[in-house]
């Protein structure tokens, strides 16, 4: 079998990264080891970055539909009420050039469905059941040698295939890391009643057994268990049982309150960075490439971003408009931020920094990066710079987020004439000076971020031309 990408792993980041190839009409085939979608509610925030993501992926309105906003969290003693804590601190007014400026929740299992409905949409495929049990490249692609037998050959192949990446270690890629939590945790999905779903129920650890929680998982009727345990050592029971047990044991409720256990996992919290992104012709991303503790919500929506990232570098490199080079970027700027994710998450775990502000994810951007180009000599403070995310608003009539949406880039003209030339697989949108962005030339990549900003349009063909842009 020959495809011209081969993503292995149908998790959150493979899904993403197959619905930006499908939309660009890139021949991709995703390969999952397991013989159906992940079914636990793990990976269960997104950050409002990675909302704008998923409206430009054309699956904002299902996870809307979905999910919810997070709910206070109640804290227990003794089987009473003794407090509320907001998690994310005052919550945020959605404005013109942030309009998804808020967390919302939408269970893993569920948001796979939605992307995996959106894939197969757009016409692409995930082969259930296939496991990677080796590789080879060469100059020309990848052979991926199956478990089954079979083999798959790839222009490239993109390891998304978790922090146990099977992939990633038959490259020989190492992880530099750090336990962040000795202590080992439960998660579960379950069903309890005689418990309110208004909010995220909390006891504290007292009597020798450690903390319990109980969130609501919005648009279910479960409720996500989060159970740490103080003994270093202990082996965490996933059976109904003893979820069950653990229940009783740090709350006011029975363990017939838990009426269903429907997913359990233990782990125990590790921050870990690949060494390196790429070899060859094979990239790692998502889990693959950085682990997280899970505090702070940076894990999943880190991933989902290396997807988007990654996915118009491969289209462009295979459609012949820019040359393979353009793939070295993607290590260039998305380990940077993996790293800086990894910290913050660290630090959100140890109660050093609070959610909210960096964990939104709004101002990561790529100002150090080699396709980055800012040619004004003066940008006002707090102004949208090359390199910025391109924040949303409406200039002449133009929702620029409707704008952006889809496999283009798009030329911001605000106060100053587009230059002739610009080929048609950039859209120009013409304006008055708007917001944050004031008044001049903005180039705006397929994934949302200034690539090329200036007073005049002087140096602009010769970028445009990088990526094959010039009509």
């Amino acid at each position: 079998m020959n495809t011209d990408v081969l993503v292995v792993g149908a998790g959150p980041t493979g899904l993403t990264l197959g619905i930006d190839l499908a939309r660009r009409g890139v021949d991709a085939l995703i390969l999952e080891r397991a013989d159906e979608l992940f079914p636990g509610s793990r990976g269960k925030g997104f950050q409002p970055r990675t909302m704008e993501v998923f409206d430009d992926l054309g699956v904002l309105d299902a996870i809307h539909a979905a999910g919810g906003t997070y709910p206070v969290c109640m804290i227990w003693r003794n089987g009473e009420r003794v407090g509320e804590q907001h998690l994310f601190g005052p919550a945020l007014t959605p404005s013109e050039d942030s309009p998804y400026n808020r967390q919302w929740m939408v269970p893993q299992w569920r948001t796979q469905e939605i992307l995996a409905a959106r894939l197969a949409e757009l016409g692409g495929e995930v082969a259930f059941g296939q496991e990677v049990a080796g590789l080879d490249q060469d100059a020309d692609g990848v052979t991926a040698h199956l478990s089954s037998g079979g083999t798959v050959r790839a222009r490239y192949l993109v390891a998304a295939d978790g922090g146990r990446s099977a992939v990633r270690r038959a490259l020989g890629i190492g992880m530099t890391g750090e336990t962040v939590d000795p202590h080992p945790m439960l998660v579960a999905d379950v069903r309890v009643a005689g418990l309110d779903r208004d909010n995220w129920h909390v006891f504290p650890p007292a009597g020798g057994v450690g903390l319990l929680t109980l969130c609501p998982l919005a648009g279910t009727e479960d409720f996500q268990l989060i159970a740490q345990f103080l003994d270093e050592d202990a082996e965490v029971d996933l059976s109904p049982d003893a979820v069950r047990k653990v229940v009783a044991e740090r709350s006011h409720l029975a363990a017939e309150n838990v009426t269903e256990v429907r997913w359990a996992t233990d782990f125990r919290p590790r921050a870990a960075l690949a060494d390196r992104f790429r070899a060859g012709r094979v990239f790692i991303a998502g889990d693959a490439a950085h682990v997280h503790s899970p505090a702070g919500g940076q894990g999943l929506n880190t991933s989902v971003q290396d997807a988007y990232n990654l996915g118009w570098k491969l289209g462009t490199v295979l459609a012949g408009d820019a040359p393979a080079a353009l793939l070295d970027s993607y290590e260039e700027e998305r380990r940077p931020v993996a790293a800086q994710m990894i910290e913050l998450s660290t630090d959100v775990h140890h109660g050093k920094v609070q959610r909210g502000g960096a964990t939104r994810q709004m101002g990561l951007g790529y100002r150090e990066s080699p396709l980055t180009v800012e040619t004004r000599a003066s940008v006002a403070e707090g102004a949208v710079r090359a390199g910025d995310r391109a924040p949303d608003g409406r200039v002449g009539g133009v929702r620029l987020f409707d704008a952006f949406r889809g496999p283009h880039w798009t030329l911001l003209a605000l106060g100053a004439d587009a230059p002739a030339g610009v080929g048609a697989a950039v859209r120009v949108v013409h304006g008055q000076a708007h917001g944050a962005y004031g008044a001049g030339l903005f180039l705006v990549r397929p994934d949302g971020y200034v690539g090329w900003a200036g007073d005049t349009p002087d140096g602009l063909a010769a970028y445009l031309g990088r990526f094959g842009l010039t009509g």
